[in-house]
């Protein structure tokens, strides 16, 4: 599936962005609001495992890369979570994007177009995300594509050598379309 914005492209993962996505995740500022399993440094053979990761998973997936100008800058997906059968219907959603790309639109644009074809093509009734307190940047993004928020967990992960919040958004399928 490949879906077209206006200022770029989402589009499934290719073994020709290992480059740019190497280059792009080997960044502390973008591994400092990720979980841990996005490695910093990030390397080339990270990038190829992801790669084969997302490539290996079952069609429809939600997984994408954001492309901007041909090159892979960032990923974004809807993962479903695996706790037990009765969160069938509810994925994660998670993201990243490149340091240089940052303030132009393009996550929330992303975010958007990505819970629409969660709904719709993946047929999932919620999407909810987890944002370090820190990270009042992509908190926004949640807000303005339509995300509510839900509560905050109080010191939930250690990360970068602390103990840190996790602000809980989340969006169903019944919500106002935005």
């Amino acid at each position: 599936m490949i879906i077209h914005l206006p200022k770029m492209t989402l589009r499934p993962f290719l073994r020709t962005d290992v480059e740019s996505i190497a280059r792009h995740a080997n960044n502390r500022r973008v591994w400092q609001n990720l979980r841990d399993q996005f490695p910093h440094p990030y390397t080339g053979r990270d990038a190829e495992r992801w790669i084969e990761h997302a490539s290996g998973l079952p069609e429809p997936q939600g997984v994408f890369a954001i492309v901007v100008d041909e090159v892979a800058v960032g990923g974004i997906g809807a993962h479903r979570l695996d706790k037990d059968p009765v969160y069938r219907d509810t994925a994660e959603l998670g993201y990243w994007l490149a340091e240089p790309y940052w303030g132009r639109g393009l996550m929330t644009e992303a975010v958007r177009a990505v819970t629409r074809y969660a709904f719709d093509e993946l047929g999932l009734f919620r999407l909810e995300a987890g944002v370090f307190a820190w990270n009042v940047s992509s908190a926004r993004v949640l807000e303005k594509a339509g995300y509510s928020f839900e509560g905050r967990l109080r010191k939930q992960v250690y990360k970068d050598g602390q103990h840190c919040d996790v602000l809980l958004y989340s969006r169903l399928r019944t919500d106002e379309v935005e």
